[in-house]
């Protein structure tokens, strides 16, 4: 790939210095230029490695794992250990304006929304390997304190900047701001989204991209998909009120709510549409490839995605650059991200011939039993790829035939990192017999808010704590406090709901966690349970099998790792990481009222280490007391202010 870059900025995207519009081959040895494949009519963003003299990108259509190569012969690539070496790109400053308003996503108005920019998703946020975000968040709104969260960006030394309220910091009262800094080391596609209670279902969510290799060749990319449910009631009414409300299913903001045998009262948006050519212009003799970039972001669905008449090709699942694989159809629990390569070539299947207008339907089935309930006939019908850029008609084509839709993580087999572990022995092992560290257990108790000690928390309905612990401890936080002023005191002056696991060992070690239910949660389905601060390895992953020690068979050698994974229902799940990033690290199921409802718990690791990384006096701890001193000050003024759920 030659160095020419057209120079250009996202519009919600400040570059540093001047800037510049023309299209040249920039000057001197330091590589500036477009990602891989975008379309030029789609957007305009560059990556800027103007510090690194002696490189160039040398990603190209036939091999996307190399993204940076120097005169010398060394690479930044897909093998690049990127937890320890990153390229030097840019700093890149964003500005999100969070504002309460109406939108009409389906065909009903919502009248509750929460957007940033006054778009919903939110504003695409794109980054390159090894930049550095600043983001400002303005909280515009009068009835909502919040903070964002940068899903599944590990936050290497940063724990500040996690955006969890009540952990890393109070929440953003209405008219005050806050900015987040980070550095991407990482690659891939993610979300951004509120952590303050159920709020992100209101609409404050967005994609997050950090450009980098991908593990197989294609020719072009598309813009994020993000695929939720959709209520017309707040998730706050929804979540107090114990009414889940009528509920559609969007991609990327647009669905139809008569699939769900409702009348529309305003327009129904158009089907969300991806085009396709079916070769690419530099090789006509073969189909043109497409990256897309698949994440769920539900309040409370798992989806199977798929693309009728066309094979997914996987490449990565969440952060993390997999061998390819392909399948007709991918589950995606909520958090989960997939980047797929789709081949601009329809095949017939044994019962969905090819139709020959070019339209096909892009479908987000329910998976059995996680979530919202089916619609009618065609309810998964969200999206169409056409191949006739003008055609505006109905596409006749036709699923694949024995799509899984059971809710199950893909194989496990199948997720096989490209940058391999070797996960070493269990730091936290009791003793010979549990060499699979602690057991935590995920607790069902439907009458809790009845119980007394409940009364100032009647969500009160899941708790995720210490196998054996007799005592139902739901996580609540708060908002006024949150742990990151508390890293210097003992972890037994904290408040039990805070529900705090001390990891107190070296960089090196690993720490290994037992993930079960009890048999109540397990009518709830699975549970997509999310770690903040760590990509994890899976050691075990079990359907419908009790935990017993003696049921271990733990895969040491490059397990699959990702940052959401599906604890089985009836099973268990073994995951491991290392105790490389001091701070206190939020736990918690992705579906929202559950997290709501306190199925969640906090990994402090390292805690002597995490207090060094934040004195008082430091910059960091001087805006976050700011902050909370802002919080406070609202907060004390709200006459019905309720924090009746876990704050998460």
């Amino acid at each position: 790939m030659s160095p020419v870059a057209e120079f250009g900025f996202h519009p919600s995207q400040h570059p540093l210095g001047a800037l510049i519009t023309d299209t040249h081959v920039p000057s001197g040895d330091s590589p500036v230029f477009r990602p891989p494949a975008p379309n030029p009519d789609d957007h305009d963003f560059v990556c800027d490695y103007s510090a690194m003299q002696g490189w160039l990108p040398c990603s190209i259509p036939e091999n996307r794992e190399c993204w940076l190569r120097n005169k010398n012969g060394r690479e930044f690539n897909i093998h690049t250990d990127y937890e320890k070496l990153a390229p030097v790109g840019i700093t890149r400053h964003y500005s999100l304006n969070i504002t309460e308003g109406s939108i009409n996503a389906d065909g009903q108005p919502f009248t509750k929304a929460k957007l940033f920019n006054e778009l919903y998703p939110g504003p695409w946020l794109e980054a390159c390997w090894g930049d550095t975000l600043n983001i400002t968040v303005i909280n515009s709104m009068k009835e909502n304190g919040t903070s964002i969260h940068w899903h599944g960006i590990r936050q290497n030394q940063t724990m500040d900047m996690d955006g969890v309220n009540g952990i890393t910091q109070c929440p953003i009262a209405p008219s005050q701001n806050y900015t987040y800094s980070f550095k991407a080391t990482q690659y891939g596609t993610s979300w951004y989204h509120s952590h303050y209670s159920v709020q992100y279902a209101d609409g404050l969510q967005g994609p997050l991209t950090i450009h980098g290799p991908s593990s197989a060749p294609f020719d072009a990319s598309k813009r994020p998909l993000l695929m939720t449910d959709w209520s017309h009631n707040s998730a706050f009414q929804l979540l107090y009120n114990r009414n889940w409300g009528n509920k559609t299913i969007l991609l990327n903001g647009a669905g139809n709510v008569a699939h769900y045998n409702y009348t529309p009262t305003l327009k129904v948006p158009d089907n969300y549409v991806l085009r396709f050519n079916k070769t690419p212009t530099d090789k006509p003799r073969r189909p043109k490839r497409y990256l897309l970039r698949l994440i769920n972001t539900s309040f409370d669905s798992t989806f199977v995605f798929s693309i009728d008449n066309h094979w997914l090709q996987i490449v990565t699942a969440d952060f993390v650059p997999i061998e390819s694989y392909f399948n007709t159809s991918v589950l995606i629990g909520i958090g989960q991200r997939y980047n797929v390569i789709v081949e601009a070539n329809p095949l017939a299947g044994d019962a969905n011939p090819v139709p020959d207008d070019g339209n096909f339907w892009i479908r987000t089935f329910i998976a059995d039993n996680c979530g919202i309930k089916p619609g009618g006939k065609g309810y998964e019908q969200t999206g169409i790829l056409r191949y006739n850029h003008t055609s505006m008609a109905t596409p006749k084509s036709l699923p694949w035939t024995k799509i899984s839709k059971r809710c199950s993580d893909e194989t496990y087999t199948s997720l096989r990192p490209k940058l391999p572990w070797y996960v070493g022995p269990a730091a936290n092992a009791k003793n010979s017999d549990h060499l699979a560290g602690e057991q935590f257990n995920v607790i069902f108790d439907p009458d809790a808010k009845k119980k007394p000690e409940f009364k100032d928390y009647p969500l009160a309905t899941f708790s995720l704590q210490p196998s054996g612990d007799s005592l139902f401890t739901p996580l609540q936080i708060n908002y006024s406090n949150p742990v990151l002023m508390h890293l210097g005191e003992s972890k037994n002056t904290y408040p039990s709901k805070w529900v705090v696991i001390p990891e107190n060992y070296t960089e090196d070690q690993w720490v290994y966690l037992v993930l079960t239910m009890d048999a109540g949660s397990s009518i709830t389905g699975a549970h997509p349970i999310h770690l903040h601060g760590h990509d994890f390895a899976i050691l075990q992953q079990e359907e419908n099998q009790a935990y017993h020690p003696s049921k271990l068979n733990l895969t040491l050698d490059n397990p699959p790792r990702r940052d959401v994974v599906l604890l089985p229902n009836g099973g268990f799940v073994v995951i491991a990481f290392k105790a490389d990033n001091p701070g206190s690290w939020l736990m918690h199921c992705h579906i929202a009222r559950h997290a709501s409802e306190g199925l969640a718990l906090q990994i402090l690791e390292r805690q002597s280490d995490a207090d060094k990384l934040f004195p008082g006096n430091s910059p960091n701890i001087i805006e976050a007391n700011r902050v909370c001193t802002e919080w406070k000050k609202w907060q004390d003024k709200q006459k019905d202010f309720f924090e009746g759920d876990s704050g998460i």
